[in-house]
């Protein structure tokens, strides 16, 4: 399982800074050089779609690590 975590903490995409709820809209538009306020349009739109909108921002807030490295679904494993 450390080899997962050490391997999602490698990833170029992080929990932005910018955050309103998980920062995970504002580390994509870290990354990719985006304004983080079209990055959230865009992901409020697919929350209208039957699979992907608010299941799919849950998983990435579970597995991006933010820019300290702690991952969420590492600190729901381990209790804290």
């Amino acid at each position: 399982m450390e080899t997962f975590f050490n391997t999602l903490r490698k990833s170029p995409i992080k929990r932005g800074p910018d955050r309103w709820v998980g920062g995970v809209c504002g580390g994509i538009a870290a990354r990719f050089g985006w304004d983080a306020g079209w990055v959230r349009v865009g992901t409020l739109l697919s929350f209208l779609l039957p699979v992907a909108g608010v299941g799919l921002y849950v998983v990435l807030w579970l597995v991006l690590p933010k820019y300290d490295g702690t991952i969420a679904l590492e600190r729901l494993i381990a209790g804290k």
